[in-house]
């Protein structure tokens, strides 16, 4: 459709050039970029693909590992930095930031890793993967808090794409990592880690921006649901690789194809982008060449540039309105914010909820290892989490904007669900139930990026969006407090001791340098107990959100944005008018002077 209405002559040619301009410059586009930006901005969730080779390279014990593991979520996840940059700057600042963060961070991890480099010290390591991870920081702030402000009245869909495509990058990086580098040398996944994140970045700097929009798109949902169907395919043709790769050892080639087909399918939403624009562009385009819609209008123009004048605002100190905020879905400033009840709850519920759900993504090697599962196993148990952290996020920032719209459900409801729901997959690794970590990876792979998008939202929706950026960055940050309470403090913590009363078991002694295993069913079954009760806690917390934003979640949370959408829409035309006025006459006067020109 696209190709015959730019084929023939120079006139055809014109219009693609501008079709193409109007596509790189709008909105669809800039969706794209963002989710190919997402799609490899989850280095953070395949920590488990390679915290082994780190262990083992430099003789970590589990405990330090797990303050690795802190550090990497402290930095993944704390980007109240990025968020107020990102209130000054443009996003390709934010962006180009985060892609120098990420090639130096990890790049550091690889040298240290494979020897190139003298052994460093742990902080020294600490720091590395929290810079490395503190960019998908960026990249989210740059891009995702981005979408959301560009559609409004979308936001939990944008949330659930953009998100799922974060969830999904494990995965993609995996088959990526693959086809560059096979699968024996485990170090070449930092490496990829390192520049592949950072490259893409920099190729859509300037693509990412905040676009005004001048004309409301009633339809926009139905391009994201086109898209969702396609990270559907996207999602299963990855989870049939993972089960193929499982049961048989495919070839460099082999490796190389099904990473295309990825490729492919990864770029696939292009299509959709270009054909919607298209016809915005051809529906736009059509009335300013249509000689039949221009109507000479004799009347004076209104005057252009006056403004009414405006009553003075009151100014109020910043710290004078703290305790004051607005009503649930007004702007409330950074520190209105911040001091609310509401946000106390939902970082509450947010460091149980995902703290849990977290400690056991990012020790799921160590589990499967101590359970006696096979290595190729473990490599899937990560796969799992990849494949249903992607959809966990996808399904919640859909069916959660499917159910507000329609039944008004609540979306702190559905978050509180999930956090409960969460609880299985613990239990199963608490009580070790034989072959159960297949399950077990699929619940807390599906929960803990369900969470996300739902956790986003609830903050968008009640404290507005003019300091989004930061205020997004600050729910962030519950995931790495409840991963070091959980992760560092009770399960590295106890998966040492346990490890150590099984070597004087043995009558063996701790040798510095030498990492501690642990093997059997105690080895994380108090860890996980103590996680369960946390995460009823959480679930808890939760519910008592649910009961103080009721009323809120039953009236029309988005009428002002439709309202803000039609009066740009008005300005919009009447500016267009205004200009109409005044084209018409001089095209009816030209002829005119040309007469009597001649005349004369």
């Amino acid at each position: 459709m696209v190709a015959e209405h730019f084929s023939g002559g120079g006139c055809g040619w014109r219009d693609m050039k501008n079709f193409c301009l109007k596509l790189i410059l709008g909105r669809w586009f800039m969706v794209f970029a963002s989710l190919l930006i997402m799609s490899v901005s989850g280095a953070t969730y395949i920590f488990g693909l390679y915290s082994n080779v780190i262990k083992t390279s430099l003789g970590y014990d589990q405990t330090t590992l797990n303050l690795l593991s802190f550090s990497k979520d402290l930095g993944g996840n704390v980007g109240i930095i990025s968020g107020l940059i990102n209130e000054v700057t443009p996003p390709w600042v934010i962006l180009l930031i985060g892609s120098v963060m990420n090639f130096f961070g990890y790049f550091m991890i690889w040298l240290a890793v494979t020897g190139r480099t003298a052994k460093p010290h742990v902080w020294q390591m600490c720091v590395y993967i929290c810079l490395g991870a503190n960019s998908q920081a960026f990249a989210n702030t740059g891009a995702l808090v981005t979408c959301v402000k560009n559609f409004p009245e979308s936001r939990g869909s944008v949330l659930g794409l953009l998100k799922s495509y974060v969830g999904l990058s494990g995965a993609i990086m995996t088959q990526l990592y693959h086809a560059f580098y096979g699968d024996d040398d485990t170090s070449a996944l930092i490496l990829l880690i390192a520049w592949l994140p950072a490259a893409v970045s920099f190729v859509f700097l300037r693509t990412i921006r905040i676009i005004k929009i001048l004309r409301r798109q009633t339809d926009e949902l139905r391009v994201f649901y086109n898209v969702f169907f396609i990270s559907l395919g996207l999602a299963g043709f990855l989870m049939v690789l993972i089960i193929v790769q499982n049961r048989l050892s495919l070839n460099r080639i082999e490796y190389v194809g099904s990473a295309s087909i990825v490729t492919v399918l990864l770029f696939f939403p292009l299509a959709v982008v270009i054909r919607e624009d298209f016809k915005i562009w051809k529906t736009n385009k059509q009335p300013s060449t249509d000689a039949s819609q221009v109507k000479v209008v004799t009347e004076t123009p209104p005057a252009q540039g006056v403004e009414l004048p405006k009553p003075a605002e009151k100014h109020v100190g910043c710290f004078e309105n703290i305790f004051k905020p607005p009503d649930r879905g007004e702007d409330y400033t950074i520190l209105q914010a911040l001091f609310s009840i509401d946000m106390l709850i939902i970082f509450t519920a947010t460091t149980c909820g995902v703290g849990g759900t977290l400690t056991a993504i990012d020790n799921l090697g160590q589990i499967g290892n101590s359970l006696g599962y096979p290595s190729r196993s473990i490599t899937t148990f990560v796969s799992l989490v990849s494949i249903w952290n992607y959809l966990g996020r996808a399904v919640a920032g859909f069916a959660s904007e499917y159910l507000l719209t329609k039944y008004k459900m609540p979306r702190p409801l559905l978050f509180s669900f999930v956090i409960l729901f969460s609880c299985v997959g613990h239990v199963l690794i608490a009580f070790a139930v034989p072959n159960s970590l297949y399950l077990a990876s699929i619940i807390i792979g599906f929960c803990f990026g369900a969470q996300w998008p739902l956790m986003y939202a609830i903050i968008s929706e009640i404290f507005g969006l003019k300091y989004y950026s930061t205020l997004y960055n600050f729910g962030s940050v519950a995931s790495p407090v409840g991963s070091y309470i959980l992760n560092v403090r009770v399960a590295g913590h106890l998966y040492d001791v346990e490890a150590m009363k099984q070597m004087k078991a043995l009558g063996g002694r701790r040798q510095p340098g030498k990492e501690l295993s642990c093997n059997g069913v105690d080895c994380y079954r108090k860890a996980f107990l103590i996680i369960i009760a946390t995460t009823l806690f959480g679930f808890l917390a939760s519910c008592v959100l649910v009961v103080r934003t009721r009323k809120f979640y039953k009236s029309d949370i988005y009428k002002k944005f439709r309202e803000e959408a039609e009066v740009a829409e008005t300005e919009e035309m009447g500016s267009c008018s205004a200009s109409n006025q005044v084209e018409p006459m001089t095209a009816t006067l030209a002829p005119t002077t040309a007469a009597s020109t001649s005349a004369n």
